[in-house]
């Protein structure tokens, strides 16, 4: 596999890794959420202010309102991480 699929193959496994712990196999919960972002993005989480950051997202990555994230919720999480993580990098 090219890095590209090989990047994708490793967001499909960590976000099933988290959401099969809990009631929908499909949907991370807030505390799968949670723990997700506390293990796999703990340095995006120590360049946080606001200690409230993990519940702020959650609320606006879960559109459809159901307590749950799906996994395209999941991906926007993840574009805005790789968009400011990018823009980090050009900024220094």
């Amino acid at each position: 596999m090219s890095q590209m699929e090989n990047a994708i193959d490793i967001i499909i496994n960590v976000f099933h890794q988290y959401s099969i712990q809990k009631p929908h196999p499909d949907k991370l919960s807030k505390g799968e959420t949670k723990n997700l972002i506390q293990k796999e993005l703990a340095e995006f989480l120590k360049n946080q202010v606001n200690p409230l950051v993990v519940e702020e997202m959650f609320k606006q990555l879960d559109q459809d309102q159901d307590k749950e994230l799906s996994f395209q919720e999941f991906m926007q999480l993840v574009v805005q991480v790789t968009v400011a993580t990018h823009n980090n990098l050009h900024a220094q």
